[in-house]
Formats: C-alpha cells, structure tokens, sequence
C-alpha cells in the first residue's frame, strides 16, 4: 500500500520527553528500519498522536478512523499514505487475542 519509491513516516508523541518524542519508519525495497534518531530524509507522512491513542490502535482496539475522526490522531503530508495507513501500519500479533478480565 506504499509508494514504490523509499517511504519515510515519522511518529511524534508530544506527550513523551523530547528524546522520546520521535521515531521514524524508514521504507525502501520491502525493507523497513525504524529509526530514533532523524535518518535525514524527507517525511512523507508525519503522525501525531499520544503514544496511549497509537498503542490502542496498533493493538486493535479502536480503529484508526475512529482515532482520527475524533482529533486523537492527525495525519500530516502525502495523502495517499495517510490514506493507506491501517493497511500498512498492521496490528500487533496480540490484536486478535481475547481479552480477560484479571
């Protein structure tokens, strides 16, 4: 669902202390680095959200749509791959288990 050219999509948590705050997935060739440190390259899709709103996502628990209809996630750049996000992002192998009350 990403372009066929390198893909790079940064991941900002305002909330997390500065040297926390950024990561960075860095596409190319069906490869992906993610990265802690900004890899230089031109951001084609930067995603803000609190790292709670992203981990509730990439667990399954709440749809991206919802997150973004509602202001908890905002997609910043190319439209097509903030449009392709949920098919590219994937859910955590966990997603799919069934949750138990403790």
């Amino acid at each position: 669902p990403l372009p066929p050219r390198r893909c790079t999509i940064q991941f900002q948590y305002p909330e997390l202390a500065p040297t926390q705050r950024n990561y960075w997935l860095v596409i190319e060739s069906g490869q992906v680095d993610l990265c802690h440190v900004d890899p230089g390259f031109e951001v084609d899709l930067l995603v803000t959200s609190s790292l709670r709103t992203m981990t509730s996502i990439w667990m399954g628990l709440t749809p991206l749509t919802t997150e973004i209809k509602a202001g908890r996630v905002q997609l910043d750049g190319d439209p097509a791959v903030g449009r392709a996000m949920q098919a590219w992002l994937k859910l955590s192998v966990f997603a799919p288990a069934e949750r138990r009350v403790a």
